[in-house]
């Protein structure tokens, strides 16, 4: 009985660039590569037994997919749908899987704060929810509704009755503005505040430096070398920056480091220099105003709303301090400590641009429109839901 002969195989020029890609394609999986390699090679007219030796394949194999690209094209190469095994769990289990993962542990008497895939799934089988399940299976479903209870978010509500007042004007100042009057350039705006509890950790075993294919090795245990604060004052126009390290803080450092800045050009001769301060326990209230005034007629301290600090830049440059300076911590002794500081000090001021302040008063008014809102519908929520 005479061999059927094999199907013929013509390619359009698209067809064919997108073989080639499947078939040189470094992500390309393998059994795409495969079938792409037999359909290329069909199109120069070879024989299946000969594509077969080739591509060290069944000649069942290339027969099979040869025929079904030359009867539907690329797209036949795809796998056809299976059936699959039967579905392990109803609709409605998978529901309430999801629904305790958005409950809280205590609600159901478990001691956790929070949920995790594998405490879920042991809880839904000890609820008799399902017979049993993986952890696996359980964090494929939550992932279906980006549902996350082993993470959470802490967030602060404004207790602060003059917050939105407060913060406009150290958003105007960043702005160059005063009381609607654009600042001269003898006027100086300072953002103050103190960073605490540096600590000098001497590493029981050297720091090893970075290598090739090697990060920077830092052993874990330390001896203690005691802890210092850091005060810090930041011409936020000038990105000029000051500072003094103290064994604490308190009122006396502040004022040390609020003489050192205005006994100084340009202060010492502006018109007015304003220091934008939070409500730490150094410079609070009233009397810190009264304080500063006493002391230097020219100085204008502005507080940031309370619970407020991200609206002072000062922040900005100690988190910058914490990056390139303090981490990873490995001193000796406090003295190396501050000369650190003082060495970064210097070479901060010789090569950094003023921070790129974009948050405005109408961006405060455009947040606090939304918390507005959302509060509102958390309220209009609370008093739907039914009462037991």
């Amino acid at each position: 009985m005479p061999l059927a002969s094999a199907v013929p195989v013509v390619l359009t020029a698209s067809e064919r660039h997108r073989l080639k890609k499947m078939t040189y394609g470094h992500k390309t999986p393998h059994q795409a590569r495969q079938r792409a390699t037999i359909v290329l090679v069909a199109a120069r007219g070879r024989p299946n037994a000969r594509i077969a030796v080739q591509t060290r394949l069944h000649v069942d194999t290339v027969r099979t997919w040869r025929g079904r690209f030359a009867a539907g094209g690329l797209p036949a190469l795809a796998d056809r749908k299976r059936s699959g095994r039967p579905v392990s769990f109803t609709a409605l289990q998978v529901a309430e899987v999801k629904a305790l993962a958005c409950q809280f542990p205590a609600e159901t008497g478990a001691p956790l704060s929070r949920w995790s895939c594998p405490e879920l799934a042991r809880e839904v089988v000890a609820q008799s929810i399902v017979g049993s399940i993986s952890t696996s299976t359980v964090r494929r479903w939550l992932k279906q509704d980006a549902l996350k209870p082993w993470q959470h978010h802490s967030w602060v509500f404004i207790t602060d009755s003059g917050f939105r007042i407060k913060a406009a004007r150290v958003l105007d100042l960043y702005a160059r503005t005063w009381d609607g009057v654009p600042l001269s350039e003898d006027e100086y705006v300072i953002s103050a505040d103190e960073k605490t509890s540096i600590q000098a950790r001497c590493r029981c075993h050297p720091t090893l430096a970075p290598g090739q294919a090697r990060a920077m090795r830092v052993n874990h245990e330390y001896d203690r070398g005691g802890a210092l604060a850091y005060l810090a004052a930041y011409d936020v126009h000038r990105a000029h920056v000051f500072g003094r390290c103290e064994p604490r803080t308190g009122i006396r450092p502040f004022m040390t480091l609020v003489m050192k800045g205005l006994t100084t050009e340009p202060y010492a001769s502006a018109r007015r220099v304003f220091w934008i301060v939070d409500n730490g326990s150094s410079h609070r209230g009233k009397k810190a105003i009264d304080r500063l005034t006493r002391a230097f007629p020219n100085a204008v301290m502005v507080h940031t709303p309370v619970h407020a600090s991200w609206t002072n830049q000062i922040e900005i440059f100690f988190s910058i301090v914490q990056r390139k300076v303090v981490s990873p911590n490995d001193f000796t002794d406090l003295s190396e400590v501050r000369d650190r500081l003082r060495a970064f000090e210097a070479r901060y001021n010789a090569t950094a641009q003023p921070f790129q302040w974009r948050f405005t008063t109408s961006d405060l008014d455009d947040l606090l429109a939304r918390l507005d809102r959302h509060t509102l519908d958390r309220q209009e929520e609370s008093s739907a839901r039914p009462t037991a």
